[in-house]
């Protein structure tokens, strides 16, 4: 409420300064400044504002993942999120706000610092109840609400405001002003204190509301008329709050404060029913504590609670008082575990998604499970089975990096054993798709570990791993010999889910060492996995892909198309960016090839942001580069370089389930402003997508590089055949396609 001299403030100090803290004691409104203010200055920042909410981080080292996230940024590269941040920020003119550091100055002030050295357009606006003493630092404190009781205040209409909103038709006036006044200085105009006390007028009128909160005062001030200070004044108002609770709405107040994150009803109930509070009493305490303003219902739909900080760390005191802290961080770390293992058992069920976004609703309460089970004496093989059982959350996540800082923590506490080998293991997956070299060591001493420990699983998860750290640097033989030493230990040990993985890195290898028929055939094995309606997305996504990039470069390009389209479907269902990158170029290819070149630039435009900052593109392999820059050429020659620069950004901004809606046929396309011709409709992008050339599989492929006017010796070099192979095709697809020079062929591949 009001707070214009506060606003104006931080606004002003903010054009003279690239760092400005807001400080203020906890609950005096701090974030509410922080974030109008920042609404009030965006137009500044030419590429926005970004918030880094740090209430719910608890390790300092995470905090440069905190800000990538918060910027987008995801973990698929081998650099530190440090480095991909700055890389980021360097050019741009950003407003980053840091929002509650306090538990986290130190590792605040050192990013803070790094980031205003290595950058010139970047500006910090923080809130703390401490200064971070960054250099150049612009401190603007906030005090409490005024209260004046002629014209009212600040504090008066927040009052005024808070109270209607409990007891309908309340307003102040003049027969109670006097008492409104008199109860906002008594809280000192805390906005916390504030709130808390008006909550009491739903069973409690004013003059007995001011009567009892002044009699806590006088306690407090041994009847002196002296004021408490501002954080004694917050925390007496929810010491108030707290005695007007129930016996089972205090316990459940402290329990409550395990959450780092926000709950709903059945975790509530898991981790915090028990002895004096049994589970069938947890939902109606949960409804006390709504009604008092202790928990905040949150969510589109408002199923699911959360806690202020300051009413968090109050609880938290109180849990530790009782003597209960380690039974329920027990109960706490056992609920993050459970849903962990059964993602993991259950990786390959319908219910893959379902399973997914709710460890994503968790992920601050996962990364407190393993903050404990690591910091408690004789829990590290606990910490390692949360860790082990969230590798496939960790790739769904994009969160690579965070995967892999995890697993670092495990192999320092193991020196050898399953818990190191396991580790070893999804470390080496993580960083393959980082392209980092590191990745083939892990994988190797996995390999080694788990073959003298007689672990099936771990020696075939390890080679499936160390198939593709060698795929993707291009040492195929050494890829192959992996993946056929992986399929007889993973077979014998029936791990279905390490075999599907293996058959889809199998299709990718084969793809890239042009063995395509192969590539086909593994990948319909691997979808005959699963059942015809399964909604499993990580794997078959990926298995629809490589065989849509297969088929392109055999030159079916309708059935291409299809399994694009498919995979598209799938990963953006699951939310897998880099997979939809994937898919997105390849209908680009696909649209080049029918020469729709708006439609294909709008694809690649629309792909560009899920590869920015995500490492290279397409994983940096040279066929598919290939075919990236020959669509990209195609279209600059027939629309110009400043056409097709105006169609990329155009597909870029446009909304990501706009473009995957149009592509897969869920939506017509939008009629385009401008000279730029609308994309042709969802049914004639498959129409056109379904016409093929008469052509041999071997005649195709030929075909389709003499029109990217590669030579004979190219395409040669290219398909791993004779330049005399190439002669004899080029004879047969030119008396076929009845044209007499092979600079026909591209016009007569189109019509």
């Amino acid at each position: 409420m009001g707070r214009a001299a506060e606003l104006a403030g931080v606004a002003a100090e903010l054009r003279i300064a690239r760092m400005v803290t807001v400080t203020g004691p906890g609950g005096v409104g701090k974030t509410r400044i922080a974030l109008r203010t920042a609404a009030r200055v965006a137009e500044r920042y030419e590429h926005g504002v970004r918030l880094v909410e740090l209430s719910e981080l608890r390790d300092p080292e995470l905090l440069p993942h905190t800000v990538a996230a918060a910027l987008g940024l995801p973990e698929n590269e081998a650099r530190s999120p440090l480095d991909a941040v700055l890389d980021h920020l360097r050019d741009q003119r950003t407003l980053i706000v840091f929002d509650t550091c306090e538990h986290l100055v130190d590792a605040c002030a050192m990013l803070a610092d790094i980031m205003l050295r290595e950058t010139t357009g970047v500006s910090v606006l923080a809130t703390s109840r401490q200064p971070l003493d960054v250099p150049g630092e612009h401190i603007c404190p906030v005090a409490p609400l005024p209260v004046q009781s002629d014209e009212g205040g600040d504090a008066i209409e927040l009052f005024a405001q808070r109270a209607a909103a409990v007891v309908p038709g309340f307003t102040v006036d003049q027969a109670n002003r006097a008492d409104v006044v008199r109860l906002c200085r008594r809280l000192d105009g805390m906005p916390l204190a504030i709130e808390l006390a008006t909550v009491r007028l739903r069973a409690v009128p004013l003059g007995q509301l001011l009567e009892r909160i002044e009699d806590r005062f006088r306690l407090l001030t041994g009847g002196r008329r002296t004021a408490l200070p501002r954080h004694q004044t917050l925390r007496t108002a929810i010491e108030w709050s707290h005695d007007l609770c129930t016996a089972q709405e205090q316990l459940l107040w402290s329990r409550l404060s395990v959450f780092a994150g926000s709950f709903d009803i059945a975790a509530a109930e898991e981790v915090c029913a028990g002895g004096e509070l049994p589970h069938e009493d947890v939902l109606q305490s949960l409804v006390g504590l709504v009604d008092k303003s202790v928990v905040l219902r949150v969510g589109e739909d408002g199923s699911r609670y959360r806690m202020l900080d300051t009413l968090r760390e109050y609880g938290a005191e109180h849990l530790a008082v009782r003597g209960e802290e380690g039974a329920v961080r027990e109960r706490h770390f056992a609920w993050c575990l459970v849903a962990a293992e059964g993602f993991d058992r259950h990786f390959l069920d319908d219910d893959q998604i379902a399973r997914y976004r709710e460890l994503r609703r968790r992920h601050t309460d996962l990364r407190v499970a393993v903050e404990y089970a690591l910091a408690t004496p004789g829990k590290d093989r606990e910490a390692a089975a949360l860790t082990g059982a969230l590798w496939g959350y960790w790739h769904i996540a994009g969160l690579h990096t965070e995967g892999r800082y995890w697993y670092r923590k495990i192999t320092d506490r193991f020196p050898d054993g399953r818990e190191r080998a396991w580790a070893l293991a999804q470390s080496s997956y993580l960083g393959a798709f980082q392209a980092d070299p590191v990745a083939l060591e892990q994988a190797q001493e996995c390999v080694s570990l788990a073959d003298g420990l007689g672990d099936p699983v771990i020696a075939g998860r390890g080679r499936v791993y160390l198939n593709l750290c060698h795929t993707f640097m291009g040492h195929h033989e050494e890829a192959a010999k992996a993946a056929s030493e992986a399929y007889e230990i993973l077979e014998a040990a029936d791990d279905t889910i390490g075999l599907v993985t293996l058959e889809t890195q199998i299709g990718l290898m084969n793809h890239l060492m042009g063995e395509l028929d192969a590539a086909i055939a593994v990948c319909e094995r691997g979808l005959r996995r699963f059942r015809a309606d399964s909604t499993e997305g990580w794997v078959r996504g990926y298995l629809h892909y490589v065989t849509g990039a297969t088929r392109y470069r055999r030159g079916e390009f309708g059935q291409s198309a299809e399994s694009g389209r498919t995979a598209l479907r799938i990963k953006h269902e699951l939310g897998d960016g880099v997979g939809m990158g994937y898919c997105l170029e390849l209908l680009a290819w696909l649209a080049s090839h029918e020469e729709r070149h708006e439609d294909a630039m709008r694809l690649i435009g629309a792909a560009d942001p899920l590869w920015q900052n995500a490492g290279a593109r397409l994983g940096g392999t040279a066929i598919m580069l290939d075919l990236h820059r020959t669509a990209v050429a195609a279209a600059e020659r027939a629309l110009g370089q400043a056409r097709c620069g105006r169609l990329r950004a155009e597909g870029a901004a446009q909304a990501l389930d706009q473009v995957v809606a149009v592509v897969t046929g869920e939506q017509e396309a939008a009629p385009v402003r401008g000279d730029v011709p609308a994309p042709r409709t969802a049914r004639a992008l498959r129409d056109a997508a379904a016409a093929a050339v008469a052509l041999t599989r071997r005649e195709r492929e030929v075909a389709l590089l003499a029109a990217e006017s590669l030579s004979n010796r190219e395409i040669a070099e290219r398909l791993v055949i004779s330049k005399r192979t190439v002669d004899a095709h080029l004879e047969r697809i030119l008396a076929k396609l009845g044209i007499a020079s092979r600079g026909e062929i591209a016009g007569r591949l189109r019509g």
